[in-house]
């Protein structure tokens, strides 16, 4: 078992720690606030920006990725400041935590949220309203400190943006799937003349395999980076037969493959001790030119109990919402797939917390970024649905766009009469794995008096 328990992941208190220091803002705040960076006492590095205008509401960012260095990148709180400029722009205060290591850690990467919002409160009072936004990976960490941290009352309302919302035992199945095809097809990550591992380790923990190097192995059994013209019958076959099975965008395939291998072996060798924490049993791949040999042929695999319910604790959501909660998805999101958002409907369906929650879908094509109208407008919602009581519709935060859109000129797109289909629908699901939440209240209750359960920090 991993040693130290997440459920005592907890924000130190923040008068332990240094004041932030004033900084330079980035360019597209010059003149519109005044910006800040500190370490917190776990070491995670934190930007603030105040506007000059302030409209005396926080907007407490959680990042995506993860991103695997070994400690806090001062430089991510930074970027994602100005990344997120629009939230400044519109009279709110800002406040991002770098997180205090790279890496998974869903409970952890909501806890140094949490702490940098306390921080802000020491150092300039309580905001009038606070919200929570977390884009991508962010996502999933948002919603767990909305479960985690709105019930203390910390929080008004959550902005959860192209969110990983299926939470980690059911949300990188497909990853888990991409990771056994690709090998099946190419055989070389690892080949036949290298140490041999099994594939959910991702890679094994000694290799030096670089993002370049997979990134060449990719090219040489698929073509990916080249056009069709130039690829081998065999090398066409091969992507082909990866993505028809996997369903996972030609655009996207290397940085999916990327996930599930560097950042499965951060999981399972840096966070579970080596335990499996994923499975493919019972799973039945088509779509190929021979299914019959590819199911045959794939390597299977089943998780250790221990291990799946560990990182379950860690990133799997409740459901057991008692704040608002706005989302905002791309229907052509290519990575994180919009029928994430579906298992999050289901998860609070199940927690009969569906009140709590209004869902919009843009036809956009992007994951990283939506249009800055949209992230304007969709604040707003949230902030008025906090201040009136008055639950918003699809069609009503649509409505309200185009006024932002004459600001910034990004383009309004939402569709209002988009519905996901269920996230078995995109993903193979696993035995007993169609019922939402994937972890109960109870469960977590339960769980959380295990000694040592979840990921350590």
């Amino acid at each position: 078992m991993v040693a130290g328990s997440l459920s005592a992941i907890s924000p130190v208190q923040a008068a332990s720690e240094p004041p932030p220091a004033p900084i330079s803002c980035p360019v597209s705040l010059e003149e519109k606030a005044t910006c800040y960076t500190g370490q917190d006492a776990n070491g995670a590095f934190y930007a603030i920006a105040v506007p000059k205008r302030w409209n005396g509401s926080l907007v407490v960012h959680a990042h995506g990725g993860p991103d695997l260095g070994e400690g806090s990148d001062p430089e991510r709180s930074l970027g994602d400041l100005g990344r997120w400029s629009v939230m400044v722009d519109q009279g709110y205060a800002w406040a991002g935590s770098s997180y205090r290591r790279g890496g998974y850690g869903t409970r952890m990467a909501a806890a140094d949220t949490e702490n940098v919002r306390r921080l802000f409160v020491d150092e300039f009072g309580n905001p009038q309203r606070t919200f929570v936004h977390g884009q991508s990976w962010g996502g999933n960490v948002a919603a767990k400190v909305v479960e985690v941290y709105g019930k203390q009352g910390s929080y008004d309302g959550a902005l959860l943006t192209n969110g990983v919302l299926g939470g980690g035992s059911r949300g990188y199945d497909y990853r888990v799937d991409l990771r056994v095809v690709y090998q099946y097809y190419c055989q070389n990550l690892p080949r036949p003349s290298e140490p041999q591992y099994p594939l959910w380790q991702g890679l094994r923990p000694t290799s030096t395999l670089t993002t370049a190097g997979l990134r060449a192995r990719l090219q040489e059994c698929t073509g990916y980076a080249s056009t069709p013209q130039e690829r081998t019958p065999e090398q066409q076959r091969n992507l082909d037969d990866i993505l028809a099975v996997t369903r996972i965008p030609e655009r996207t395939l290397e940085s999916h493959l990327r996930f599930s291998v560097f950042t499965f072996r951060d999981i399972v060798h840096n966070r579970l001790g080596d335990r499996n924490p994923f499975s493919n049993d019972g799973v039945r791949y088509t779509g190929s030119h021979d299914d019959k040999a590819l199911n045959e042929g794939v390597e299977r695999f089943s998780a250790d109990p221990a291990a799946r319910r560990d990182l379950s604790y860690d990133s799997d959501l409740t459901g057991r919402v008692s704040i608002p909660v706005l989302t905002l998805h791309a229907i052509d999101d290519p990575t994180a797939f919009v029928e994430h958002e579906a298992a999050y409907r289901a998860s609070l369906d199940g927690a009969h917390r569906e009140k709590n929650l209004v869902q919009t879908f843009t036809t956009e094509h992007e994951h990283s970024e939506l249009s800055n109208a949209e992230y304007a407008n969709s604040i707003a919602a949230l902030a008025a649905w906090v201040r009136t009581g008055k639950r918003p519709t699809a069609q009503s935060v649509a409505s309200s766009c185009a006024s932002y859109d004459r600001t910034y000129g990004t383009g309004c797109f939402y569709d209002t009469d988009f519905r996901p289909l269920p996230y078995a629908s995109r993903v193979q699901p696993r035995p007993a794995g169609l019922s939402w939440p994937a972890m109960t209240a109870r469960q977590e209750k339960n769980w959380s008096r295990i000694d040592g359960v979840g990921i350590a920090p």
